[in-house]
C-alpha cells in the first residue's frame, strides 16, 4: 500500500511523539538506559550514495583502527587532503580534484570507516564519530606525508582539527566549507528532538567521554585553535545552512588570528562543493603566490 505525503507526515509525527515520550519515562525511571538510546540515536549515520570515482587515480588502502581506509590519490606536487562530512564520502568532494591536480598538487581523498567503500569503523556499521574520522584522516596522512593543504567538510572540518591536535597531520593551510565547529552545538538539538532531561544528558555525556575519549566540550576547533601552530583559514558557509550554524563559524573566525571568511548564499550545507566559483576560490587560496615561490 503506497503511503499518501500527508499519511507519512502523520506517521513521522507518532514515531517522533512517541520516541520523546519513552525517553521522558526512562529521565524518571532509568536515566541510564535512556543515555544508551540516546547514544545509539546520535552516532548512528545513514551513509550518502558513492558517487562515480573521478577517473585516473590510483586507488589505496590503509590500516585504521581494526578496519581499512580506502581512497583515491591523483596528480603529484604538494599534497592536499579532501575530507568529507558526516554519512557523506569522498565523491562528494570530486569537483575539487582536477581543478587542484592541474594547480600541481597531488590530491587525496579517502572515506572514513562506516563511510563509503570503507570497513565498517570500531562502533560497527552505520555508526561512527568525529573522533574515528579525524583518527582515519591521521592514519592516511601517515602514507602520504604532510599536507601543503586540507579541504574539509561539515564534520570533516571537525575531525581534521582533532587530528591536527591529537595525531600527526600538519597542514600549511586549511578550507574549511560549511564547517561543524563544536558538538557542543549539538547536545541540545539531539536533547531537544529526542526529550530527555538532565538525568539522562549527565550519563550520556559520560557515555560519550568513555567512547571517545575527550569530553564534549574539549571537540571544539575553538579549543583546537589554542593547541596548534594555527595554518592559514579559509572558511566558506551559508548562513541559511539548516545542518551546521553560522553563528558558530563566525565565532571561530574572530578566534583564529587572520582566518578569512567567505559568505555564501543559496548553496546551503552542500551544493558549495560543486559550485565553480567557490571552486576557483579554493584552489586560488591553496595555490598562492607563497607556494609558488616554494616550488619553484
Amino acid at each position: 500500500m503506497a503511503f499518501t505525503s500527508s499519511t507519512k507526515s502523520t506517521i513521522v509525527r507518532i514515531k517522533t511523539a512517541g520516541l520523546r515520550s519513552a525517553f521522558r519515562v526512562l529521565e524518571l525511571v532509568s536515566p541510564r538506559l535512556g543515555a544508551l538510546w540516546a547514544e545509539r540515536f546520535w552516532f548512528a549515520i545513514t551513509p550518502s550514495r558513492v558517487q562515480a570515482v573521478v577517473g585516473g587515480g590510483t586507488h589505496f588502502e590503509v590500516a585504521s583502527q581494526g578496519g581499512v581506509v580506502r581512497g583515491t590519490r591523483w596528480g603529484s606536487g604538494p599534497v592536499v587532503y579532501l575530507v568529507h562530512g558526516w554519512g557523506g564520502n569522498s565523491s562528494q568532494l570530486g569537483s575539487f580534484v582536477a581543478p587542484l591536480v592541474a594547480a600541481g598538487f597531488s590530491v587525496v581523498a579517502h572515506d572514513a570507516l562506516s563511510h563509503g567503500r570503507s570497513d565498517p569503523g570500531p562502533t560497527g556499521a552505520g555508526n561512527s564519530d568525529g573522533v574515528q574520522m579525524g583518527k582515519a584522516l591521521d592514519d592516511v596522512a601517515a602514507k602520504f606525508g604532510p599536507a601543503h593543504a586540507v579541504v574539509a567538510h561539515s564534520m570533516g572540518s571537525l575531525a581534521t582539527g582533532l587530528a591536527l591536535q591529537h595525531g600527526w597531520l600538519g597542514t600549511d593551510r586549511l578550507v574549511m566549507i560549511a564547517p561543524a565547529v563544536r558538538i557542543s552545538d549539538y547536545v541540545t538539538v539531539v536533547q531537544a528532538g529526542l526529550g530527555f532531561g538532565p538525568r539522562t544528558l549527565r550519563r550520556l555525556e559520560t557515555r560519550v567521554l568513555n567512547r571517545v575519549g575527550l569530553p564534549i566540550d574539549a571537540v571544539d576547533l575553538h579549543r583546537v585553535a589554542e593547541e596548534i601552530e594555527r595554518p592559514e583559514l579559509l572558511v566558506i558557509h551559508d548562513p541559511a545552512d539548516r545542518e551546521t550554524p553560522y553563528a558558530s563559524t563566525t565565532s571561530l573566525v574572530a578566534h583564529w588570528s587572520g582566518a578569512r571568511l567567505t559568505t555564501i548564499e543559496g548553496l546551503g550545507h552542500r551544493r558549495a562543493l560543486r559550485d565553480p566559483a567557490i571552486i576557483r576560490q579554493v584552489v586560488a587560496f591553496v595555490s598562492s603566490d607563497e607556494l609558488q615561490e616554494a616550488t619553484a
